[in-house]
């Protein structure tokens, strides 16, 4: 169960009596989700998430995960909106943790996403990126481009465990990336974690967007490219590229690609390949003892880097340029 730290139910009724919500009448931990502690709250007024923010979340970065749901949902965008306690704030601590509730969403995750889900992702992604054209907040994407060759640096001696000659390969891929990365595609709020865990449905209707906590300020194809590495790749890694086609399209129909994004969407599904075959690689070679949450093999993005690397255009993708 991924719930790092333990709450007293004196300690937990205390903290929802903030809210104008009622009483507390029963909680239950989360098993799923990898960087915080989240437990399901039934109150008197319903249900709603309790989410503790654990050390890999950095406490400056709050305001604008919590700023930019209420922004988003206010836009229409079905996603969790924070509670503002009855002193005003919508933060607060509970069990030495920074802490905050947010509503409810109904809706399950798809685990084997169909063409449909994908189609209805791209829509979503794009109504997303649309509706946070004035959020006014900005945060940097600290695993962009410029993040990368750190978390490289920091896992080559013992790349070589995980696959023969991975940390060749990694250092000549991220030079390549670091010289080919686009400087002037359109900025806006992404996601940059829409994995499909991340993403409620009710049968084939989308019902909402969940775990707002790697959302930054970046290229907003960049979103699209880690959706593509997401949601496209079948069980075996085969590519699925008429899942990509109802992704790239369901997005095209809501929002159109600039001639830029649709020559660079090689180069930056590629870069987010890497981006997560990095940060698999550190908590691979990183296991903490005692650790609550298996982590992830990293050769799995091994083998989709190696299929984007062999990308020549949109095509790939099922597009025409």
């Amino acid at each position: 169960m991924a719930v790092y730290t333990d709450v007293a139910d004196e300690e937990l009724a205390a903290f929802v009596a903030r809210y104008d919500i009622g009483k507390l009448l029963s909680f239950k931990g989360i098993a799923e989700g990898v960087e915080n502690s989240n437990f399901l709250v039934h109150t008197e007024a319903g249900y709603f998430i309790l989410t503790l923010y654990e050390k890999r979340v950095d406490p400056k970065d709050l305001p604008f995960f919590l700023e930019l749901m209420r922004h988003l949902a206010g836009k229409g965008i079905t996603c969790p909106t924070p509670l503002v306690a009855n002193d005003g704030e919508m933060l607060g601590t509970l069990a030495g943790r920074p802490a905050a509730m947010v509503t409810f969403l109904d809706g399950m995750w798809i685990r084997r996403p169909r063409t449909v889900h994908c189609a209805a992702l791209g829509e979503a992604l794009a109504r997303f990126h649309l509706a946070g054209a004035d959020f006014t907040m900005v945060r940097r994407n600290a695993l962009s481009v410029t993040g990368w060759r750190p978390l490289l640096e920091g896992s080559l001696a013992r790349a070589d465990e995980v696959a023969p000659g991975l940390g060749a390969e990694l250092s000549e891929e991220l030079a390549y990336l670091e010289a080919a990365w686009p400087g002037n595609l359109p900025t806006g709020v992404i996601h940059a974690d829409l994995f499909p865990d991340n993403v409620f449905f009710l049968g084939e209707d989308l019902s909402g967007l969940i775990d707002f906590y790697f959302a930054c300020t970046d290229f907003l194809a960049y979103d699209v490219a880690i959706c593509l590495n997401a949601w496209c790749f079948e069980a075996d890694l085969s590519f699925n590229v008429t899942k990509a086609r109802a992704l790239l399209n369901g997005y095209r129909s809501v929002r159109d690609f600039t001639d830029a994004e649709f020559a660079t969407l090689p180069i930056l599904a590629r870069g987010a390949a890497l981006r997560f075959l990095l940060t698999r690689l550190h908590d691979w070679l990183n296991v903490p003892e005692g650790a609550l949450v298996t982590p992830k093999d990293p050769k799995e993005y091994l083998k989709k880097l190696r299929f984007h690397r062999d990308a020549q255009s949109v095509s790939a993708y099922g597009l025409d340029g």
